[in-house]
């Protein structure tokens, strides 16, 4: 058995020499943002229970920490800005089963060079990490993302890269060959290098690649409705192990419920993803996804931000309820406009039943937009 260490530090040479110093000791890595608040550190420690802390001052032997089994090389927090976070349980061999199968997908070759410009306390830009080192590329590590310095890195010499939309949209993307787009809202309309992937910490990072599992991932729908939407499951080498409390969320032959909702063309067989089943609203007995009024909503003119959740309704169950940021305060989008909007497009169930104007959504550390938070929930 090993020492599970966070790891505390700035992206960067230093951070990555720390992580092979980790490995190389038979121990696993919890990576933690360095600029995580005192109270935030204080609930991952909680939740991860880590036995040493590894920051720029060196490294510290924490209480109450418990060691790891052999083989486990990551337990990575879930999102838990204001919930007891989780930490999702990874091995060296899920991990290296994840980086192999992107290659695979990509076709990507040790010529390759990939840039790590997410935060590294997050899947999306650690997994940065695990692709290059198990396919021999060249890695380039920045401290968060920065326009001009991810410009910079593509100008001498990367060729690969994993963004967020909002990242996308500060960059020229045909500067890389390829980029990996993952969280919320990714454009059906992108450009041809960038891939659209789909996945959780639980299952390594992204998994699908533009609605196709990854080679040796298998997906299904589960309990599907008459429109074939249910729920998401994954079979795969990149799962998790189980959580740090012990608890393994997979059934009895390996299948993980990832807590989506989305469906499977019959004649393509590409994943289309609903959104979060805690997130869908039902309305007067019909089901009202949020992504597709947000896409929607936000084509109006005097929308800067749009997030749709449901609200508690004596008549309707739920009602629809647009959360605006408008572009001007003085002059917001009016309910009987955005309601015509998306009867254009959409049912007439789906239609907003009341709008609430709001200075900014709140967002998690990758930018998702949190609708728990919108809610109450949290």
């Amino acid at each position: 058995m090993g020492r599970l260490v966070a790891l505390s530090m700035p992206g960067g040479p230093r951070w990555l020499e720390q992580l092979d110093r980790i490995w190389a000791d038979g121990d696993a890595v919890a990576p933690i943002d360095p600029r995580a608040p005192a109270a935030q550190r204080a609930r991952l420690f909680a939740a991860l229970r880590p036995e040493a802390l590894i920051d720029d001052a060196g490294e510290h032997p924490l209480e109450g920490g418990r060691p790891v089994d052999d083989g486990d090389a990551l337990v990575m927090a879930t999102s838990g800005t204001t919930a007891a976070p989780k930490g999702v349980v990874l091995t060296h061999r899920a991990l290296d089963a994840a980086a192999t199968a992107s290659a695979e997908a990509l076709g990507q070759s040790t010529d390759s060079v990939w840039l790590a410009c997410l935060p590294l306390h997050h899947v999306g830009g650690f997994s940065v990490i695990t692709r290059a080192r198990a396919t021999g590329s060249g890695l380039v590590i920045h401290d968060g993302f920065d326009a001009e310095a991810v410009t910079a890195a593509a100008r001498d010499g990367a060729t690969h890269t994993a963004l967020v939309t909002t990242a996308l949209a500060r960059i020229d993307p045909s500067r890389f060959d390829t980029i990996l787009l993952g969280g919320s809202a990714i454009p059906a309309e992108r450009p041809s290098n960038c891939v659209a992937t789909y996945g959780m910490t639980e299952s390594g990072a992204g998994v699908v690649y533009d609605g196709r599992a990854l080679p040796g991932v298998e997906l299904r729908i589960a309990e599907p409705d008459d429109r074939g939407v249910g729920a998401i499951e994954l079979r795969s080498p990149t799962l998790l192990r189980c959580y740090r409390d012990g608890n393994d969320p997979k059934d009895l032959v390996g299948w993980y419920r990832t807590g989506d909702l989305g469906s499977v063309d019959a004649s393509s067989g590409l994943l289309s993803v609903s959104g979060r089943a805690d997130d869908v609203i039902i309305t007067g007995g019909e089901k009202v996804w949020p992504d597709a009024v947000e896409a929607v909503i936000a084509t109006h003119h005097g929308v800067a931000e749009v997030a749709v959740i449901g609200r508690p309704n004596p008549e309707w169950g739920e009602a629809v309820t647009a959360v605006v940021v408008p572009v001007d305060v003085l002059r917001p989008p009016l309910l009987a406009e955005l309601r015509a909007l998306v009867r254009d497009s959409l049912p007439a169930y789906a239609a907003p039943k009341a709008v609430e104007l709001i200075e900014r959504l709140p967002r998690g550390g990758l930018g998702k937009v949190s609708r728990a938070v919108l809610r109450g929930d949290r």
